[in-house]
């Protein structure tokens, strides 16, 4: 992350690494207490107002999973598993995100870190445990809430959907990093 923190800040990778703003910035993102959800929240209802970057018919949301490798232990979510990267099994971190995208305009919707099975007390079968493919679920159902994808017709079939008073409506559970 330092490499792309240092380029948001306008320094090299390398010998800024150590720069003033570099290092505000490393605070900022990983020491305060403002909530990414409410930031992303309301990036994406500024998005949805705009005319040149609401969503329509004609656009589609993206799901993908991307990954990197990742050596050592005390990095959360790190795993032995597929790195499409790498084009290989190996150890790293994965992360599910959903993306808006049509012929003009695309931009990042939701994203959620994959934990690997051997991160929970009772592995796949924990209940905090989920798949990548259940993520991806429950991505595109946050988006469709937010407002994006909103022609498809939204029905729940695994056990984590939260039915309320509406047959059609699904309560994901929120990215838990």
């Amino acid at each position: 992350m330092k490499a792309s923190l240092t380029c948001l800040a306008g320094t090299e990778p390398v010998a800024g690494a150590q720069h003033a703003a570099v290092q505000r910035l490393q605070f900022f993102l990983s020491e305060s207490t403002w909530s990414q959800d409410a930031v992303n929240a309301r990036r994406l209802e500024l998005l949805l107002a705009d005319p040149a970057t609401a969503p329509h018919p004609g656009g589609v949301l993206v799901i993908d999973d991307s990954g990197g490798r990742k050596d050592g232990t005390a990095t959360a979510h790190v795993g032995k598993q597929y790195l499409g990267s790498v084009g290989k099994i190996d150890r790293g971190v994965v992360t599910v995100t959903t993306c808006w995208a049509d012929e003009r305009v695309y931009y990042p919707v939701h994203a959620c870190p994959y934990t690997p099975a051997h991160h929970f007390p009772r592995g796949k079968n924990d209940p905090g445990f989920r798949t990548k493919l259940r993520i991806a679920a429950d991505l595109a159902a946050r988006a469709k809430a937010a407002g994006l994808w909103s022609s498809v017709r939204w029905r729940p079939t695994a056990p984590t959907a939260t039915r309320t008073a509406s047959a059609q409506t699904y309560t994901p559970p929120a990215c838990r990093s």
